[in-house]
């Protein structure tokens, strides 16, 4: 239950819907393969000893839709990284004609989120898993890194996506009402834009987690949906 009565709503959320069929993959984009996943498992599992656990940090849909197995959570904080509205999507959640928009870390601030840790057999199938699901294109669009996290149960360092400013999808810096805008119109096959910041702000809530520049967006994007869908 959250604290706070959220402006954008399941009913607001649900005008934005439409049956979008999936185009499929890019086909003028360069996709990673095998090689690629491998040596970036190599990179990381070099940097993360065996003995260590394997932290995970959630900013934004890994909160709500983790797709992993894991044994514990811990709210936690990333000083240095903030979440941003920063990367297009013409897939999944927008469309080539109607591009959406979805979260990465990006520098400067800090980011609470949470942290899972996931269980301690299979380590290089665990990390294949989420490489294969949040690093698809060339140039990548995502850099996984570990970043040191403060938690009230102490510090920790976990596996975290952050943007590659070089990357294919990387969006740049969009001012406020262009990110309400896209985020009030897009849909992909997945769902919208609306949808995912909705499942955002209301899993931080639960969570104790009030991230105000998230729950002023949320606001705006509500006010829009609301003026333009009757």
């Amino acid at each position: 239950m959250t604290a706070r009565q959220m402006s954008l709503t399941p009913q607001l959320v649900a005008r934005c819907w439409r049956e979008i069929e999936d185009a499929g993959p890019d086909p003028d984009a360069a996709h990673l393969d095998d090689r690629d996943y491998d040596a970036m498992l190599d990179e990381l599992q070099a940097e993360l000893p065996a003995s260590e656990p394997l932290w995970l940090f959630g900013y934004g849909s890994l909160i709500w839709k983790p797709e992993i197995d894991h044994v514990e959570e811990r709210v936690a904080v990333a000083r240095g990284w903030h979440r941003s509205f920063c990367m297009n999507m013409t897939r999944w959640r927008g469309t080539k004609d109607s591009p959406g928009l979805m979260m990465a870390l990006n520098r400067g601030g800090q980011c609470k989120g949470v942290a899972f840790r996931l269980a301690d057999g299979d380590r290089r199938q665990q990390l294949d898993k989420l490489f294969r699901r949040e690093v698809t294109l060339k140039p990548t669009s995502y850099h996984p890194r570990l970043l040191s996290l403060a938690s009230s149960a102490g510090s920790l360092r976990a596996l975290a996506f952050v943007i590659n400013r070089g990357g294919t999808t990387y969006a740049g810096r969009l001012d406020e009402d262009a990110v309400v805008e896209r985020l009030a119109t897009s849909c992909g096959h997945w769902g919208s834009g609306a949808d995912y910041l909705y499942n955002t702000v209301k899993n931080l809530e639960e969570r104790g987690i009030h991230d105000r520049h998230l729950w002023r967006l949320q606001r705006l994007v509500a006010e829009r949906i609301a003026a333009s869908k009757p």
